[in-house]
């Protein structure tokens, strides 16, 4: 005949049920994505950069490469006059700025892209008409970058219209 303990069962129970919550409720630091994504745009191609010159009604290729630890979401690019010197440049080095005017016809140009899923690195690739009858000067290119996490980095660029 087999004896059984009733305070060894319910010892037993008490420490599965006891790893049980232990393990299901640990912080697992893997599945949250906590890291910004980033704008590359200074490798070779690359464009435009700080203090670029581009010609009113001709074509330019926009290229910009971005990374995430996790998972891409989306990009959007945004470019509006910088006729009143307002800043929101993330670059180090100023450029030459016309004198502060006021805009009769700027250029703008607001625009958001989604990233293919499941890609950690994306290599976006563009080609932007500038029309030939907008006011010509300072720019600001902003580049925004967002991750499925929803984190997003911008890299504010100035640029010319000429």
């Amino acid at each position: 005949m087999k004896y059984i303990n009733r305070n060894g069962i319910f010892s037993t129970c008490l420490f599965s049920i006891f790893v049980f919550l232990v393990t299901s409720c640990q912080f697992n630091e893997d599945e949250q994505d906590l890291i910004l994504p980033e704008i590359d745009n200074s490798f070779s191609g690359a464009f435009p950069s700080q203090c670029a010159v581009i010609k009113r009604g001709e074509t330019f290729v926009f290229r910009a490469v971005f990374k995430d630890n996790v998972e891409l979401g989306s990009y959007s690019l945004d470019v509006h006059h910088n006729f009143d010197h307002h800043s929101h440049s993330t670059e180090v080095n100023d450029c030459n700025m016309d004198p502060v005017k006021t805009a009769n016809n700027p250029y703008l140009l607001i625009e958001s892209f989604p990233i293919p899923e499941g890609l950690q690195s994306y290599e976006a690739v563009m080609e932007i008409t500038v029309p030939e009858d907008v006011d010509p000067g300072d720019y600001h290119f902003m580049i925004k970058v967002t991750d499925k996490e929803g984190w997003q980095t911008l890299k504010g660029i100035s640029i010319k219209l000429d």
